[in-house]
């Protein structure tokens, strides 16, 4: 992961060029393989317009609005609502598969409910909080 900033994005996208440049020379020379494609840009701002396109191997590599990096999707505003809208996915999908568990007919006591939803759910929601927790309340209402 590569980052430049700056109030400009236009002088932002200048430097994150010249550390490209600096990465591109480093892979050339210890002969290390940089996939592209997997590669994206994203500018981080409330300002509206698009920073200038970069070049890694004479490849355009695209802006996005959005990315994952470390299991956090951060979108270009810092929103955090597509993280909590995938992190509320992720926990019906595991209430789905733990129903058998955790539903009314469970022969398992409300203790042990209590407990295995703990330890099932909370590594989830947790994840990053310190990052996304400072979402709007309406983004937190998802979950």
């Amino acid at each position: 992961m590569l980052l430049a900033s700056h109030e400009d994005p236009i002088t932002a996208s200048t430097r994150l060029q010249h550390h490209l440049n600096l990465l591109e020379a480093w892979a050339t020379k210890w002969k290390f393989k940089v996939n592209e494609t997997k590669s994206t840009q994203v500018t981080f701002t409330l300002k509206k317009g698009r920073s200038p396109p970069n070049l890694f191997n004479n490849i355009t590599i695209p802006n996005s609005p959005s990315v994952r990096y470390l299991g956090l999707h951060m979108d270009a505003k810092l929103t955090w609502r597509e993280h909590i809208i995938k992190k509320r996915k992720q926990i019906d999908l595991k209430f789905k598969q733990l129903y058998w568990l955790l539903g009314r007919k469970s022969p398992l006591s409300l203790e042990n409910k209590v407990l295995v939803s703990k330890v099932a759910f909370k590594p989830i929601w947790t994840y990053g909080i310190e990052l996304w927790g400072c979402a709007s309340k309406s983004s937190i209402a998802i979950l």
